[in-house]
């Protein structure tokens, strides 16, 4: 945790990264740009898909809140007649073959955000090689497809790509791994389709987006709370993802006095880790609440956060996969 301290300070912070992340950047950059170009030329396989593939990712490390934007575009698509199906590659989770997700997934087998996002009814399918799980969906009689997260996974081809920016972090140092938080070079946002911004103050051509969750819900009985009436409760907020101090933050905006409890993302949680030796409230966020509902107390609380964007967003999402449809549907010249 000491070198993960050191690191976050350097990207994000006044801290210096270590003299060793600078080569390591240096040869990093190279082979991200090597394998990209490789793709590019058709060097290593890509492999398209009859319908239309949007991935939704990020280029730095960390939680950007990809899973909540996928629902909600899943949410919006569902409205415009599609049939959507969830692509993912299962992070956290044990299953190593294609599957479909049933109705009751266990966290442990396929990961927590599938879990999460399956919840909503929306067809899931999880693989290591995403064209695995996307060809499951398609003969499940999905229409279009997302990727949750994906953005550097060149194998499957996408025809939209959506990148999603911490507003509060935005890009750190701008450099790459080890010695900044990001995945690829700055330069890649130019070709991606859409932008969105979580939180913060969105840059030109980003959609802003917003995290809003005003209800707590408790894990062992459904009742639900006002979050606004628990102004100036004392709580225990837990957090596995990809940055917990969103979540924390948003908590204590809303008037809570918080005690944090950290873990890294996806962690798979034992009951013993969430006993603090009192009976204060304890919450956590949905993505979590997936892997704690069989060993849950009263006292545990889950806050439902929904993604809401302008309907510009929609709006240009919806030109793109029309103009796909006219294309795909045109006979040849």
């Amino acid at each position: 945790m000491a070198l993960i301290d050191t690191l976050e300070s350097a990207w994000y912070g006044d801290g210096r990264a270590p003299w060793w992340t600078w080569p390591l950047a240096v040869l990093y950059g190279a082979v991200v740009r090597l394998r990209a170009g490789l793709y590019r030329i058709g060097a290593l396989p890509s492999e398209r898909l009859p319908r239309p593939v949007i991935v939704i990712g990020n280029i730095s490390v960390g939680g950007t809140g990809k899973t909540p934007l996928t629902i909600a575009v899943v949410d919006e698509l569902r409205q415009r007649g599609y049939r959507p199906g969830v692509v993912s590659r299962g992070y956290g989770g044990s299953q190593r073959e294609a599957c479909l997700l049933d109705e009751t997934p266990d966290p442990a087998v396929v990961g927590d955000e599938p879990c999460l996002i399956r919840a909503g009814g929306v067809p899931v399918a999880v693989a290591r090689r995403r064209a695995a799980a996307a060809r499951l969906l398609l003969a499940a009689g999905c229409d279009v497809l997302l990727a949750d997260d994906g953005l550097q996974h060149y194998a499957l081809a996408r025809d939209v790509e959506i990148c999603v920016i911490d507003g509060s972090r935005r890009f750190g140092n701008r450099r790459l791994l080890p010695a900044g938080p990001l995945r690829e070079p700055l330069s890649r946002l130019r070709r991606v389709d859409l932008r969105v911004c979580n939180g913060g103050v969105a840059g030109q051509g980003e959609y802003p987006m917003q995290l809003h969750g005003e209800v707590l819900v408790a894990l062992v009985d459904g009742r639900r709370e006002s979050l606004a009436d628990w102004q100036g409760r004392r709580v225990h907020a837990v957090a596995a993802i990809g940055h917990p101090r969103r979540f924390f933050d948003s908590l204590r905006a809303a008037g809570l006095d918080v005690i944090e409890h950290g873990f890294p993302d996806h962690h798979a949680f034992t009951p013993g880790e969430l006993d603090f030796a009192d009976q204060l409230p304890l919450l956590m966020t949905d993505k979590d609440a997936v892997k704690c509902g069989r060993f849950a107390q009263a006292h545990w609380w889950r806050l439902p956060v929904q993604a809401q964007l302008p309907p510009a967003f929609y709006e240009a999402l919806a030109e793109r996969l029309a103009g796909l449809r006219r294309e795909r549907n045109s006979p040849p010249a």
